[in-house]
This record gives C-alpha cells, sequence and structure tokens, in this order.
C-alpha cells in the first residue's frame, strides 16, 4: 500500500510536528523550509503546508498527488491561482494567526505619528533635544478601517479602549461588534472625509487593486493619518506619494508597498511624516504554533475523517 505524504516546508518545532503525526500516525511527514528536505518527495505529496515558487512546476502536473494546500501567509496573490485551481487543488490561508501583531503595529503606526515618535527617535540619535511641534492625541478621534475581517475586528476592538468612533467598511456592510457605524466598500468615498485616521486591512483582488488614489486622498482630511498593512497594490503610491508632499494628508505608516523591498530611490524613506516598516507587522513569536493549531490541525482532522475542510478554505472567486 503506498503511503501518503505531508509536507511541512517550513522549520517548526518538534512540539508541532509530534502534534500533526499524532491526527496522521500512518502517513509520512516531511517537515523542512529547504528544498532539499522536500524535493525528492514533492510529486507525492497529498497535503503541503508551506508554498516556495520552487514547488510551482512539481505541484501542477497532472501526476502530481496534491489535493490540499496550507500557506503560511494570509495573502494568496502570489500563488499560481488560476492553475491551482484548474486542478481543483483546495488552498486554506493562514488568515487570524496575524490579528494580534499586525493590530499592535497599526497602532504602534497610529501613536508614533500622533505623538511624534518617530521624530523623536531622529532626534535623540542626532542629540537634539526639541519639542518637534507635538500636539495631537488619539483619544475620541474617528477611525475608518477598510477591511473589517479579523484583523479589523481586534483593531476597532482597541480603538473602543481610546474612546475612538469606529467606521468599518466591508464587502456584506453586516454590522459587528466594536464597529460603531458599518458601511459597504462602495460606500467608501463618503466614509473617508470623516476619518481622521484611515486603516487599510483589505487583502489584495481584482477589486482591491488601486481602490485608493488621487480621487480617495483628496477626499481625506488634512489631518488625516493613512495606514497601510494589507498590501501596497492596494494603494496608487504615486498618488499616495504626492499627497503626502502636497500635505493633502497629515501623515502615513506604511507596511506594504507597490515594489518590496521598497526601492531605494523611493521618496517614501526621506519623509518626515510617514514610517516605514518592512512588511513585518505580522511577525510574532506565536506564528507556527497558530497556523499549526489553530488552523492546519482542526482542518486535517476534517481532511483524514473525508468532511470538508472548514478555516480559512480559499473562495477562487471571490480570491480569498
Amino acid at each position: 500500500m503506498k503511503i501518503r505524504k505531508l509536507i511541512v516546508a517550513q522549520n517548526i518545532n518538534n512540539h508541532l510536528i509530534e502534534q500533526i503525526k499524532q491526527v496522521v500516525p500512518d502517513w509520512q511527514v516531511i517537515v523542512g523550509q529547504d528544498p532539499s528536505k522536500w524535493e525528492e518527495h514533492i510529486k507525492d505529496a497529498e497535503i503541503i503546508a508551506g508554498w516556495s515558487k520552487k514547488m510551482k512546476n512539481y505541484t501542477l502536473k497532472e501526476d502530481s498527488s496534491l489535493r490540499w494546500l496550507q500557506t503560511w501567509s494570509a495573502g494568496v496573490n502570489s500563488l499560481p491561482l488560476t492553475e491551482l485551481e484548474l486542478r481543483e487543488i483546495q488552498i486554506t490561508s493562514a488568515n487570524g494567526v496575524h490579528s494580534y501583531p499586525i493590530t499592535e503595529t497599526i497602532f504602534g503606526l497610529m501613536l508614533g505619528l500622533t505623538r511624534k515618535i518617530h521624530t523623536y527617535v531622529k532626534n535623540q540619535q542626532a542629540k537634539t533635544w526639541h519639542h518637534g511641534h507635538m500636539k495631537l492625541e488619539i483619544h475620541e478621534k474617528t477611525i475608518g478601517i477598510i477591511g473589517v475581517g479579523s484583523i479589523g475586528r481586534e483593531t476597532a476592538k482597541i480603538a473602543k479602549a481610546f474612546g475612538m468612533h469606529v467606521l468599518g467598511l466591508r464587502h456584506t456592510g453586516e454590522p459587528t461588534e466594536f464597529v460603531d457605524e458599518m458601511f459597504t466598500t462602495d460606500q467608501l468615498n463618503s466614509v473617508l472625509p470623516r476619518c481622521d485616521y484611515v486603516v487599510v486591512t483589505l487583502p489584495l483582488t481584482a477589486k482591491t487593486q488601486h481602490l485608493l488614489g488621487a480621487e480617495q486622498f483628496d477626499l481625506m482630511k488634512s489631518s488625516a493619518f493613512f495606514i497601510n498593512i494589507g498590501r501596497g497594490e492596494i494603494v496608487v503610491e504615486q498618488d499616495l506619494v504626492h499627497a503626502l508632499l502636497e500635505q493633502k494628508i497629515a501623515g502615513a505608516g506604511l507596511d506594504v508597498f507597490t515594489t518590496e523591498p521598497l526601492p531605494e530611490e523611493s521618496p517614501l524613506w526621506d519623509m518626515e511624516n510617514v514610517i516605514v516598516t518592512p512588511h513585518t507587522s505580522g511577525s510574532t513569536e506565536h506564528y507556527d504554533k497558530r497556523v499549526i493549531e489553530d488552523i492546519f490541525i482542526p482542518n486535517l482532522k476534517n481532511y483524514i475523517a473525508e468532511n470538508p475542510l472548514t478555516i480559512n478554505v480559499l473562495d477562487y472567486k471571490k480570491g480569498y
């Protein structure tokens, strides 16, 4: 009888490996990020957790055994989705793993810009004692959260601790806890003029690409701060740069960009009203544990029992 194979293309600790093996004791479980660990097995792997571009040539062939792919990221836009859909491969994402760390980054950026922490860090490096014209506070301001999924909901929850008025936008417009007013994404332009902070937590899809451009930045308050931890391509980056240079908005905290790494020639690096982080908002000491224990193992138990996967299953039509 042919041994069924499962590849975890990440370097996870032994405790997590043993948890997986307990669910599939009769399977061969191959673990390791380096291709040398999994190359000879990938053609026969029924399940892969983690993705590398080097896998594409193996997994899309007709004789590949792949049936289910668990990504190690919330976004799936880097995957060969058209080909995977044609092969009817089930995909589950790591959505939800990032709620705590990304929310902490969101408020780190918001507070940093509001209380001029980035300015004071530069002053410290130059040994300059200067007030920096700091006067703003975050309490009781209005925050607009574009994309109220798990990250957006956690952001709304923390915002209420600051007494903020929370406006949310989501595809369905369905109300949710901690959001004072919910809108559909079609109502974006009517929401932007009300916001002191605009936070983008959307995935990148055909519908969200370049959702925010010159028209949207023109609608925002000149005192508003813009935060993007979704994907760089959701924003027309040149229009954002123009809005910042022309002081159409007060500043921006950016973790994602159209081109990554952010090119050295980008004006965003040198702007006094911008904080740049290198797409690290989702980084956390608990990342692997949450992917395996909260998403992969519950789905794996369903898979083995020949039941439908239930957590973070990709809808190919929606793109998330």
